[in-house]
C-alpha cells in the first residue's frame, strides 16, 4: 500500500508492506467558505453582530495569528473588510507569543487581499520588549500577567483563531490569542512551566494546570470588550466551521467541532509510529515537536517513532535545543530541568520522555548534527528510515506493526 506523506509543500508516496493503519483526522461535510464566516459574524453567540460591535467601538484591536498556525485569517478578513474599512481607528496587531516576527511574504499570507489596504496599521508583538507591555495582574497559579499595551488601550479587541489540538494546553485557539499571543516573555515563561505536568496533554482542559491558567489570566481581562472569532479546520485546511461572539462559548463550541475533526480512532498502538508536522506547521522543529507529541499517544514502549518534517526555518528557539545538548542522555535532561525552569525546556522535556520511553528517528532538511543534539537519529529519506525501522523492530523478534499519522500535528490517536 503507498501511503502520501507531506514533505514542505510537496508529497513522498511510502510503500508500506507490513500490518499497518493509517490514523488521519476524520472527514467531515463543509459549506462554503463565505456562508460559514457570514453567516458567524452576523449571528454571534451571546452578542450584538460585528458590525454593531465595530461600530460601537471608538478604538478597535484585531489580534491574528502568526504564520505558525494554519488560521484563515485572510479569508475572515475579506469578508471583513467593508466593515473595517469605515472605522476611524482600527489597529491590527500578530500576536507572536514568543515566536519571531512574520516575514513579507508571511504577512500577505496572513491577511491576504487587504494587507496592502491596512499594512499601515498592522503592528508586531515581540514578547521580549518589557517596554511594551503593561502589568495586569498575578493569576491564581501565580503567573504574574504582562500584557502588550495596546490590548487595555484600545479595550475593544477582535481576536481571530483557529482551535485544534495542542499538545499541552489541550487546544489552541481562544484565551490562547491574549497568553501567550501578546504576553511578555517572562509571563509565557511562567504560564509555559506548567507544561512539565502529565495533566498538561492533548484534548485536555479541565485539570490542565496550562489550560486553566489561561483562562484564570483571563479574569484579569474582565473589563474588555471581546468579540471572539474562533476557526475550525479541515485536514486540509479548508474551513469547517466557525463561530463568533463571548471569547469562553466560542471556544467551548469550537472544541467540540475539533473533536469531530481531528480526534481520530485508533485501533491498538503500533512498534512504529511514523508522525509528519505538515505545511505550515513544519516550519522549524520547535513547532514540529507537536507532531512527535501527538504520535507518541499510539506507540508502543520500546518502539520506534519518526517524525517527518522539513524544518524550513530551522531549529526555532534555541533554548530545548541547548538543553538537550547538554546531557547525553533524555533521563539527564529531565534532571536539569528540576534544578530550574527556563521558557523552551518544556519543549526539551517532553521530546525528552518521548527518548526514555522509545527511540526517537527523524527525516528533516536539517543538518545531522543538530538532530543528533536534539537526541534524534538523522535520516534523508522517508522510505528508507521505515524500511529500516521494520528491520530493527524485526531484529528484536517482534512483528512489526505500524501507526501512520500523515497529518501527525493535527492528530490525536484515540485508542479503541
Amino acid at each position: 500500500m503507498k501511503v502520501k506523506i507531506p514533505y514542505g509543500k510537496d508529497y513522498v508516496d511510502l510503500n508500506v508492506d507490513i500490518d499497518h493503519e493509517v490514523i488521519q483526522p476524520n472527514e467531515v461535510e463543509v459549506e462554503t467558505e463565505s456562508e460559514i464566516i457570514s453567516r458567524a459574524l452576523e449571528n454571534p453567540v451571546e452578542m450584538d453582530s460585528l458590525k454593531d460591535f465595530v461600530a460601537g467601538s471608538d478604538k478597535l484591536l484585531i489580534l491574528v495569528n502568526d504564520a505558525t498556525r494554519p488560521t484563515p485569517t485572510a479569508k475572515v478578513l475579506l469578508e471583513m473588510r467593508d466593515t473595517l474599512r469605515d472605522h476611524k481607528d482600527v489597529r491590527f496587531l500578530v500576536a507572536t507569543g514568543a515566536h519571531r516576527g512574520p516575514t513579507e511574504e508571511e504577512f500577505r499570507c496572513i491577511f491576504g487581499e487587504v494587507y496592502d489596504e491596512f499594512r499601515d496599521r498592522i503592528f508586531v508583538h515581540d514578547a521580549r520588549k518589557d517596554e511594551d507591555m503593561e502589568f495586569l495582574g498575578i493569576s491564581s497559579n501565580g503567573t504574574e500577567m504582562y500584557l502588550n499595551k495596546m490590548v487595555k488601550e484600545s479595550k475593544n479587541i477582535i481576536p481571530i483563531g483557529s482551535v485544534e489540538p495542542h499538545y499541552f494546553a489541550g487546544y489552541t485557539g481562544g484565551r490562547k490569542s491574549f497568553l501567550p499571543g501578546v504576553a511578555s516573555y517572562k509571563t509565557i515563561e511562567m504560564n509555559h512551566k506548567h507544561a512539565l505536568s502529565d495533566a498538561a496533554q492533548p484534548l485536555a482542559v479541565k485539570e490542565n494546570p496550562v489550560a486553566e491558567d489561561m483562562d484564570d489570566a483571563m479574569k484579569l481581562l474582565k473589563d474588555l470588550n471581546i468579540f471572539s472569532i474562533q476557526t475550525v479546520l479541515t485536514a486540509d485546511h479548508g474551513l469547517y466551521a466557525m463561530i463568533a461572539g463571548d471569547l469562553f462559548r466560542t471556544f467551548d463550541i469550537a472544541v467540540e467541532k475539533a473533536n469531530e475533526v481531528f480526534g481520530a480512532r485508533c485501533k491498538r498502538k503500533g512498534n512504529i509510529v511514523l508522525t509528519a508536522a505538515p505545511y505550515p506547521m513544519d516550519i522549524d522543529l520547535y513547532q514540529s515537536q507537536k507532531a512527535l507529541e501527538n504520535g507518541k499517544l499510539a506507540l508502543e514502549e520500546g518502539g520506534v517513532i519518526i517524525l517527518v518534517s522539513k524544518c524550513r526555518d530551522g531549529v526555532g528557539d534555541d533554548t530545548f535545543l541547548d538543553l538537550l545538548c547538554s546531557s547525553k542522555r533524555c533521563k539527564d535532561v529531565m534532571d536539569r530541568i528540576e534544578e530550574g525552569y527556563k521558557l523552551g525546556y518544556h519543549k526539551a522535556a517532553k521530546m525528552a520522555q518521548i527518548g526514555i520511553y522509545a527511540e526517537m528517528w527523524a527525516v528533516s532538511d536539517l543538518d545531522d548534527d543538530i538532530l543528533e543534539k536534539a537526541k534524534l537519529k538523522p535520516y534523508k529519506n522517508i522510505q528508507e528510515t521505515f524500511d529500516r525501522a521494520v528491520a530493527e523492530i524485526r531484529n528484536k523478534g517482534k512483528e512489526p506493526y505500524a501507526v501512520i499519522l500523515p497529518q501527525g500535528s493535527l492528530t490525536v490517536p484515540l485508542l479503541d
